[in-house]
C-alpha cells in the first residue's frame, strides 16, 4: 500500500498554536506538531499504520479523493 495515494493537508491551527495535518479520506485522522514537515510526517506514519491494519482485517482501502500536496 502506497499512502502517497492520499490527500494529505497540513495548516496552522490557531486553538492549539500548532500545524495541523489531515487527510482527506481518512477525516478522523489528524497529527498536531509545532512543525509543519513534522506535523505531516506523523500523520502519514499513522495512515500506514491504519493502512496495514485495515490491509490485515481485509477492510476495503479509501481511494483518493485528490491530489496529494
Amino acid at each position: 500500500m502506497n499512502i502517497n495515494n492520499h490527500t494529505y493537508q497540513v495548516s496552522w491551527s490557531e486553538d492549539d498554536q500548532e500545524f495541523l495535518a489531515t487527510v482527506a479520506e481518512f477525516p478522523s485522522l489528524s497529527w498536531l506538531f509545532s512543525d509543519q514537515q513534522e506535523a505531516e510526517a506523523g500523520l502519514r506514519n499513522l495512515v500506514a499504520e491504519v493502512l496495514d491494519d485495515m490491509k490485515q482485517t481485509g477492510e476495503q482501502i479509501p481511494t483518493s479523493v485528490g491530489r496529494n500536496l
